[in-house]
């Protein structure tokens, strides 16, 4: 059975009309995980244990972004109407694949608000924030996770009270990450401490730069910088800075983490560490034999693999059937809680094959893959937390397949709720 994928003669021009432009349009020194300041150091990584960006590479991106959104390439198959490409999935897994193999970061932020904007804004609404963001005008950022409020995000404490047509907010948030160049955070915050868990909540964007509103950094596991806490005193919030009715915010914020949580899938998902340490294994000499013939190493490699490989096929399944517009129920937690999993026994099986060397950083005699191995070993610990723990993603598959106590379906999304795609 054949399962390589096949690309029409129109979309093999196109393959070539994105390679030809990356080769002319983006510098090695650009590219991720090229350079690092010598200066720094810590070093930022991403939740997938690659090596996050420098200040020079973030700011010349920012300004890609909105290149490629004027080419209908930064979120191509979102409405044209409102900044998006219009194009189809098999363009956007075209241009995943190919910027992933140029090591060129193609997303333009803000990828788990704009599906909840699709969703529940207004028309005026999506035109002051969804248009911008698809732009690379704007950039805004997450803001949920509170103190109190990890893994049961709906044990909120910030408070958002009425002041007119505007309101008035209060209180903490943790995790918010690269806060210094965002223009909103958004997010769910108390709008009536009365009413029943579940409804007791708004859905705010609320501007970075208002009185009230301080950063500090908080020293993780990822890095330096890369996460912050989020104090707000009194910040005050123009009222059409509210999606959603008042009491409707936790709706709001399960269409966000449907995509958070998988729902969306991935159109080209790329797995760096294993792709590493197959190299490790056919290249590396052990007491004077190839690595790869020893059979122990050949069995944790094949399991790396084969769980590498399905997760991959958990990703484009949910692409697949999001573009497709088929509903969807477990899948996604299903996929993100694989995801979780596999990531930290692939992790364990990289350290058992490559011993000390997977644990070398980026300054180290002896590092292998510019400190890649390293950084995806802290990342696999990093990634079971976000979006939903490995607990919560099984605690949603149980109730959404009908074995939990209580059963939910999945929050509406734009490839259920909406004409457009996204």
């Amino acid at each position: 059975m054949d399962f390589e994928t096949r690309y029409t003669e129109v979309q093999e021009k196109f393959r070539q009309e994105v390679r030809v432009w990356l080769e002319e349009n983006i510098p090695e020194a650009m590219k991720k995980g090229v350079r690092v300041d010598p200066n720094n150091q810590e070093v930022d990584i991403n939740l997938d244990g690659t090596l996050g960006l420098t200040d020079e590479q973030y700011r010349f991106w920012r300004d890609k972004h909105q290149e490629l959104a004027k080419k209908k390439w930064l979120h191509p198959t979102y409405p044209e109407q409102y900044g998006g490409g219009g194009l189809s999935g098999d363009h956007e897994t075209i241009l995943e694949e190919e910027f992933m193999k140029a090591q060129a970061p193609r997303s333009g932020g803000a990828s788990f608000l704009l599906p909840a904007l699709l969703v529940w804004a207004t028309e005026e609404q999506k035109q002051k924030f969804l248009r911008p963001l698809l732009m690379a005008e704007k950039v805004a950022i997450q803001a949920f996770t509170e103190p109190n409020a990890g893994s049961d995000l709906a044990s909120l404490q910030s408070r958002a009270v009425r002041d007119g047509d505007d309101w008035i907010i209060s209180g903490q948030k943790v995790f918010i990450g690269n806060p210094p160049d965002g223009d909103w955070l958004y997010g769910p915050i108390i709008t009536d401490p009365e009413a029943p868990r579940h409804r007791n909540l708004g859905f705010f964007l609320i501007p970075v730069k208002t009185s009230g509103i301080e950063f500090r950094a908080q020293h993780l596991l990822g890095g330096a910088s890369h996460q912050h806490f989020l104090f707000m005193d009194n910040v005050s919030v123009p009222g059409d800075h509210l999606i959603g009715g008042d009491h409707q915010g936790w709706q709001v914020t399960n269409t966000s983490l449907e995509q958070e949580h998988g729902g969306r899938g991935q159109a080209f998902p790329r797995d760096e560490a294993m792709d590493n340490l197959l190299t490790y294994v056919r290249e590396t000499q052990r007491e004077g034999s190839s690595l790869g013939k020893n059979p122990v190493v050949q069995q944790k490699t094949m399991d790396s693999y084969i769980a590498s490989n399905t997760n991959t096929l958990f990703a484009k399944r949910n692409f697949w059937m999001y573009q497709a517009r088929q509903e969807m129920s477990y899948h996604g937690s299903q996929a993100t809680m694989w995801s979780k999993d596999f990531g930290v026994h692939n992790a364990d099986r990289a350290r058992s094959v490559m011993k000390m060397t997977a644990l070398l950083g980026i300054r180290e005699p002896g590092v292998a893959f510019g400190g890649q191995m390293e950084m995806h070993q802290r990342g696999s610990l990093i990634w079971v937390h976000p979006g939903g723990t490995l607990d919560v993603q099984k605690v949603i598959v149980a109730r959404r397949i009908g074995i939990s106590r209580t059963k939910e379906r999945a929050a509406p999304t734009p490839a259920t709720a909406t004409q457009h795609g996204s």
